[in-house]
């Protein structure tokens, strides 16, 4: 085994950051995206891994009195994403596709999503993400694609 692997630094570069920095560089960033202090979400990442959860409020109910799928979509879109690029250090990764499985309704308590790489290759990341309430209960689950892009993630805003 290598130093490099020992300590846990990535292998992109000269400035080069250990993968705990990475995650928490990460971390901050999604939570300085303008959409997310509407939602108010928490994160923590960890490696392949990134886990998401919001507070259910009224505000992001539908007409039949339930959470939207548009924010399953957010929350199962953003753990797969983020554990994507938990694996790339170097580069912003963008969504090429992504599924959804609306498993059941959610109306109060807390949703937590919870995504893992599940295949890489040099240009493409896939991540799987599940969706509960606060019993634990699966509401949705989504798959997503995930590639390069040519953005450093040194100048996204907030990967500081």
């Amino acid at each position: 085994m290598t130093r490099r692997m020992q300590v846990g630094l990535s292998r992109e570069g000269e400035n080069a950051v250990t993968n705990e920095e990475h995650y928490r560089k990460l971390e901050r960033m999604y939570l300085s995206a303008p959409i997310n202090a509407y939602y108010g979400p928490t994160i923590h990442i960890s490696a392949g891994q990134a886990q998401v959860t919001i507070p259910v409020r009224r505000e992001l109910f539908h007409a039949a009195d339930a959470v939207h799928g548009a924010v399953y979509f957010k929350l199962l879109d953003d753990a797969a994403f983020f554990a994507a690029n938990s694996v790339v250090h170097d580069v912003f990764l963008l969504t090429v596709s992504f599924t959804v499985y609306f498993t059941r309704p959610i109306s109060e308590g807390e949703m937590r999503a919870t995504g893992r790489v599940v295949h890489r290759s040099r240009r493409l990341v896939i991540a799987e993400a599940e969706l509960v309430d606060s019993a634990g209960r699966e509401i949705g689950r989504g798959s997503g694609t995930f590639m390069r892009s040519s953005t450093a993630l040194t100048s996204v805003e907030g990967y500081q």
